[in-house]
């Protein structure tokens, strides 16, 4: 059965992530299609890739967590037009282990993360992570009520369209690693 990481982009304090997270997953154990785990980044405690010191364990645990999945759905927040620098260095500590798997993009932002979703895409394409088309954008505005995550019935239509190109391109990209 293939594995597929939740990766959660953000690692500040207050962060919303963890319940776009956990419903994402809530959405996908319901397919039966494949394992999903949720993989938060903070738990790493990845130092800035390039300066010295930090835990040398949390960046072998990273490359381990991420070399066992077969595709990812990365949630992402939009942050000044742009991705988390914390997700950029998280993807930036490990080149291998992301190379010829598949995934999956659920932004949030003021207009649902579509700009850091974009971003987003082009680092993966130079990770050589192949990015699925279906992509569930969450509006800060109709989505989320009070800092408490609350989806419109639309949107798990939308996570299901992504997962299902997602589970046949991590499939395929299997057959070549």
């Amino acid at each position: 059965m293939l594995k597929i990481g939740i990766v959660l982009g953000s690692t500040r304090e207050g962060r919303v992530s963890p319940q776009v997270g956990a419903w994402v997953k809530e959405v996908a154990d319901l397919r039966g299609d494949a394992e999903y785990e949720i993989i938060d980044i903070a738990e790493f405690k990845l130092p800035l890739l390039g300066e010295p010191g930090g835990d040398a364990s949390g960046a072998a645990g990273w490359s381990a967590k991420i070399s066992g999945c077969d595709g990812f759905v990365f949630i992402v927040q939009e942050y000044n037009h742009s991705i988390t620098g914390a997700l950029k260095n998280a993807l930036d500590y490990l080149r291998d282990e992301w190379n010829n798997k598949a995934a999956g993009i659920v932004s949030y932002g003021s207009v649902g993360g579509a700009r850091a979703a974009e971003h987003l895409r082009g680092i993966l394409g130079e990770l050589l992570v192949a990015d699925v088309r279906v992509h569930p954008a969450l509006s800060l505005f109709t989505d989320f009520e009070n800092g408490t995550f609350k989806p419109k019935d639309v949107q798990k239509d939308s996570v299901n369209q992504m997962l299902d190109q997602l589970i046949p391109w991590s499939t395929a990209l299997k057959t070549i690693r």
